[in-house]
């Protein structure tokens, strides 16, 4: 047997429909409220920011979305993306646990974000508009959205997290080169940069305030519209292309996940490959753990509260229903950008809380050493945000050789980190440092919630 076993499906068997995993849910998600009325919003509330047949994903119901063929046609020039048996891994920990992995890195820009930027873009251009604004941590969603507003003659607007801007300048190049515009954020070209800047000029930036600033710049545009990469309704739908494809390729290796495990920052990925796993086991199929891994200096999901909340910094936005540590939480500048945001996509939310999924945290130094065993067995250098998955699935085969059980586990890997060598780097040097918050700091973020629903 070959040290890496991959196991591909024939581009024929690429998905023709994305999963809609708010069909099958237990309990509706609580609705998005509006801030002045405390009432639910309707779809014309949304008209500012998104076009009308992305709100009509955002709210839908039904189980199976078709997949546009012109966007299944990009799809093809990576996709259905290769699952892999990690042999090597696995006795490089000496486990009897079989381990698997989903490996996004091969797209365009080197992560999962495509699969819905390609999706945005098509939808945008297909509803008359021209320009789309945005927010980047790392800058995977950045250069994503770049990519897909080459495809379909978009022009993009991306405000970069300054401090990740500097960490990675790499992926600002990678953002203009695709011929999108990228500012760091925060900024003085918006209202809300300009506010932020007034009270610390010299603020690090956060997905937060970079979204805050991507809404003023939509609303304010003409033709022009607002693009997220993370944490909506719609996100997670075009996101499962990855676990669908895995579902089929798990049946090719004659095996089946005990474990399912993907890394959380706003949750697009986690979403993606779990997704239509759980909604088999909603529908009646095999229960499986779940489990969802956020960093510890950014720990949403673990300390955080199941409350509404603003998805921004400045209160453009309406209120969601999610786990979120307050709008005006400020993160500390590790190098896992992707995962720095202060909320939880509702519908991953809404799972945690119904007991469908098992959150955990994981530590930055850590996460690191087991990115570098991956690169070293593997053959592939992980993006900072995938070596929390990796973590995770490492100490769960960690936990089988000790208990003597040989279970099979399926984690997410949604991104190389070659635009992320300086924090390898940084690693090697003993530069990083494991950032904890303090009770104090998150209980004065929470103090701010809105208190609605």
């Amino acid at each position: 047997m070959p040290d890496r076993v991959k196991y591909l499906i024939d581009e024929q068997e690429l998905p023709d429909s994305w999963y809609n995993i708010a069909a099958d849910l237990p309990e509706p998600l609580p609705p998005v409220l509006n801030p002045a009325t405390g009432e639910p919003i309707g779809p014309d509330d949304l008209a500012a920011i998104f076009p009308r047949n992305l709100i009509e994903q955002e709210v839908s119901t039904e189980r199976e979305i078709e997949i546009p063929e012109p966007v299944r046609e990009v799809y093809r020039q990576w996709r259905p993306t290769p699952l892999y048996r990690a042999r090597r891994l696995e006795r490089a920990l000496d486990t009897p646990a079989r381990i698997y992995y989903k490996y996004e890195g091969g797209s365009p820009t080197g992560s999962h974000k495509p699969n819905t930027s390609v999706a945005q873009a098509f939808f945008n251009k297909q509803a008359g508009i021209h320009k789309l604004t945005t927010e980047t941590g790392a800058g995977q969603w950045g250069s994503s959205l770049a990519y897909a507003g080459a495809l379909f003659d978009l022009e993009i607007l991306v405000y970069m997290v300054k401090v990740s801007l500097r960490q990675k300048p790499y992926r600002g190049g990678l953002i203009q080169t695709f011929g999108a515009n990228v500012i760091p954020s925060p900024s003085q070209t918006t209202e809300s940069g300009r506010a932020i800047l007034a009270e610390d000029p010299d603020c690090n930036g956060s997905l937060g305030i970079a979204i805050s600033e991507a809404v003023e710049a939509a609303v304010k545009g003409d033709k022009t519209r607002y693009a997220l990469g993370s944490v909506l309704n719609h996100v997670m739908l075009h996101q499962t292309v990855i676990g669908l494809e895995a579902m089929k390729q798990m049946e090719l290796a004659g095996d089946d996940p005990d474990i399912l495990i993907g890394c959380t920052g706003g949750g697009s990925n986690f979403a993606g490959l779990i997704f239509p796993f759980l909604g088999q086991q909603l529908r009646g199929g095999r229960t499986r753990r779940i489990i969802a891994v956020e960093p510890a200096a950014c720990p949403t999901l673990t300390r955080g509260r199941y409350a509404y909340d603003y998805g921004d910094t400045s209160h453009l936005t309406p209120l969601l229903k999610m786990h979120t540590l307050g709008s005006r939480f400020m993160p500390p500048g590790f190098h896992t950008g992707g995962l720095r945001y202060h909320g939880m996509a509702p519908l991953v939310s809404h799972a945690v809380s119904l007991g469908l999924a098992e959150p955990v945290a994981k530590a930055q130094l850590a996460c690191f050493e087991a990115g570098v065993l991956t690169a070293r067995t593997e053959g592939i250098t992980p993006a900072p945000e995938a070596t929390h998955a990796i973590r995770a699935a490492i100490d769960e085969a960690l936990r089988c050789k000790q208990e003597g059980r040989s279970e099979t586990i399926l984690f997410n890997f949604c991104g190389h980190g070659h635009f992320d060598m300086q924090a390898y780097m940084d690693y090697f040097a003993g530069n990083l440092k494991d950032h904890a918050c303090s009770e104090e700091e998150i209980a004065m973020a929470l103090a701010g919630l809105p208190g609605a629903g």
